[in-house]
């Protein structure tokens, strides 16, 4: 896993671009934990293996960093992005960590479909 650095990750998603990928899209504000603390209201959105081909995507601001991909009908955001990593199985995985170093969201990209883990 390694920090952001905006012009790495741009050319990465200009990789993808134009072309059929698979999608996962997870967020959580500690949806897994909320029943610690009753007055904390979670809240969380996943999508996983979901095909959609883009036509441009971006990554904007200054850290935490968002990524935007422009699909026919509109966009699919994340925000609060920090790390990436190409993995085994050349998966493009972007996420954001929490003060804590905890997954907070995540924005993954495959020629392949994701595996169930």
């Amino acid at each position: 896993m390694k920090e952001i650095v905006k012009q790495d990750v741009q050319t990465i998603i200009d990789r993808y671009a134009t072309k059929n990928v698979y999608l996962h899209l997870e967020t959580t504000n500690g949806a897994y934990a909320s029943h610690f603390d009753q007055s904390f209201f979670s809240a969380s959105a996943y999508i996983r293996n979901a095909s959609v081909t883009y036509k441009q995507g971006k990554i904007q601001g200054q850290g935490p960093y968002r990524v935007g991909l422009e699909l026919e009908i509109g966009w699919i955001y994340a925000e609060g992005l920090t790390h990436y990593v190409i993995n085994e199985n050349d998966e493009f995985i972007l996420m954001g960590l929490n003060y804590e170093g905890k997954i907070a969201v995540t924005l993954q990209l495959s020629e392949q479909p994701f595996q169930h883990n």
